[in-house]
Parts: C-alpha cells; structure tokens; sequence
C-alpha cells in the first residue's frame, strides 16, 4: 500500500511544478507585452522641427502691413535694402541702404546738417521708427530744407519726433506713443491702412536687426 502511494505522490508533486512552470512563463510573457510595444508607440508619434519653428518665428517679412509692401519688394527685391537685407543690420545702416530712405539718411548721418548724427543714437538701442521716403521729403518746402541745413535744434527736433523707444509690432503701434523728441505721435487706422499723425504707412513691420520701421508718406512735425 505504501509502495503504490509513494508514486502517486511523486506524479502529483511533478504535475504542480509544472503548472507552477508554465504559470511563471505565462506571466513573463504577459509583462514584457507592454514594453515591447512602447517603442512602437514613441516612433509613430508625430514630431515639430525645431528648425521649422524657429525659421517661421524669424521670418523678417512675418509683420509686414500696409498697401505698399508689394511695391517695395518689387522694386528692392533683394540685397542690403530689401525686407531679408534690412532684418540683419541696425536700423541706420539698414536705412542707408534702402533705396527709398536716400533723404532720410543723410538727415540722420550728419550730410544735411554736420551737427546732426544720430546714427549710433539709433544703432544703440531698440527703437520703432517712422521713416519718411524720399518723396515726403520731396513735399517739404525747400525753403524749410535750406533752414534745417543750418538749424541743427529743430533738425533734431524733428528727426527724433519720428523715434519711439521699443519695438512695436503692428498688433501693438496704435494708439499713442511718446517720441524720442518728448511729443506724442498717434498711430490709428487697421494694420492695412495705419496712419501716423495723419501721415499714410506705405509699408510697415519692417524688421532691422535692433528696429522695427514704418515707411511713411509725409515727413511728421513736432505739434
């Protein structure tokens, strides 16, 4: 009777190790699941280039308003003078060569008054600045240009009432703001149709590498 037990025992106690067995291989099979899978998960997840982002952030045209910025990048298509050139230096240097700021920049640069430079004035700082074109100067009388070539006062007067310290982007230039020149100029009208103390913007949101500039149509005067 004993003899017949020890074997049924024996067959029993194997039977279980092997349940036991195949129960822990189960189990591993079940938890290495989830992580084999992982990899699968990450590499079918979307991603955003940071280059993308940040060559959309720095795109030197990404503000540009008003009815003239087709006509501008017509005509000053590229170089130092276009939208790109103009974005990679400070707002003098930049103004210097663009080929529609030829008054404006002599005014600034000491060759229509030698008393008047502003050039490291405006390079040293962030500034917006409303910038007529040649033809506003073309509207002011000549007699006033002949007075301004000696008068260096009201020159700067006038010069610096066209600077607004900080940048101010189109969603941010209406309404009003305090000059370098001590006055207050107001900005109104919709971002396709600002004008500034009644002066049109022809093309504004042009970046500089320290500025951001709005070409006007008239040359402003201090109230």
């Amino acid at each position: 009777m004993l003899s017949s037990k020890r074997p049924a025992l024996a067959f029993v106690g194997l039977t279980a190790a092997a349940l036991l067995a195949l129960t822990a291989c189960g189990g591993s099979g079940t938890s290495s699941s989830p992580s084999s899978a992982a990899p699968q998960s990450s590499s079918a997840a979307p991603s955003t280039s940071p280059s993308e982002t940040a060559s959309s952030a720095m795109d030197p045209a990404r503000d540009l308003v008003g009815p003239g910025c087709s006509a501008y990048a017509a005509q000053v298509p590229d170089g130092a003078g276009s939208v790109l050139g103009m974005s990679q230096d400070p707002v003098a240097v930049a103004a210097s060569n663009n080929p529609l700021l030829k008054t404006l920049t002599a005014a600034v640069s000491g060759k229509l008054n030698p008393k008047v430079d502003l050039v490291s004035t405006l390079n040293g700082s962030e500034f917006t600045v409303f910038a007529p074109v040649d033809d506003a100067f073309a509207k002011v009388p000549a007699a006033t240009i002949n007075t301004l070539k000696t008068d260096d006062a009201l020159l700067s007067k006038i010069l610096t009432y066209h600077v607004v310290p900080g940048q101010l982007t189109p969603d941010q230039v209406i309404g009003k703001h305090k000059t370098v020149q001590g006055g207050e100029v107001m900005v109104a009208g919709t971002k396709d149709a600002l004008t500034v103390d009644g002066a049109k913007v022809i093309c504004g949101g042009v970046h500089t590498a320290n500025a951001t500039v709005y070409l006007i149509d008239s040359v402003l005067m201090p109230k």
